[in-house]
């Protein structure tokens, strides 16, 4: 099967799992990450764009460019994921960084520190690598800073592994190089649990 980000233009706009529920993100979404991100923004140490700070029109101008790229020409995927029950945003999560010779892609995501611990950030996590592996992805990376234990911890109950570490590859928001673990889900030898 050949991959091409034209298909990414079919990609659903909303993914449901049995307890969380993916909507393409909007700028309807601009208010809620703005929450997330200003809750969270001590858990985001991690994370380069979290050091700045975030106001609604940054939210807005994320959430338009965001939206208006994967309708035109994607190279990515941008979902907000929702608890299905309660309607309490828990996170986002993406699928960015295609290579269509492969084809593979990388995963993110950012959960929300007031729905931590109870496993639904890695319910979308779970929900975006199945739309990845549906896209016929052979190979699904999460690149996690290696002082990120809770990230990594998250990708490894899903079935990624560890392949390694890229020492000083990038700086964190604080300005200090640091590491990068590597983990990868092959959907052919790798069960996603």
């Amino acid at each position: 099967m050949t991959f091409s980000l034209e298909q990414l233009l079919d990609a659903p706009r909303q993914l449901g799992g049995e307890r969380v529920i993916l909507e393409m993100t909007c700028l309807a979404h601009a208010p809620l990450l703005l929450d997330l991100y200003r809750h969270s923004l001590p858990e985001l140490s991690f994370i380069e764009w979290a050091r700045e700070p975030w106001d609604l029109a940054r939210a807005e101008e994320r959430c338009h460019r965001s939206r208006e790229a994967m309708d035109s020409q994607p190279s990515f995927l941008d979902y907000v994921a929702f608890e299905r029950h309660s309607g309490q945003l828990v996170g986002t999560v993406d699928l960015h960084s295609f290579d269509c010779s492969v084809p593979r892609c990388q995963i993110g995501y950012v959960g929300d520190s007031r729905a931590t611990g109870r496993g639904l950030v890695r319910d979308a996590v779970r929900e975006a690598t199945g739309l990845a592996i549906r896209l016929g992805m052979h190979r699904i990376e999460a690149w996690c800073d290696a002082r990120n234990l809770r990230s990594i911890h998250l990708v490894e109950q899903l079935g990624y592994v560890r392949e390694g570490c890229l020492r000083d590859v990038e700086r964190d928001p604080q300005g200090q190089r640091c590491d990068q673990v590597i983990l990868a889900l092959l959907p052919g030898r790798d069960p996603l649990r």
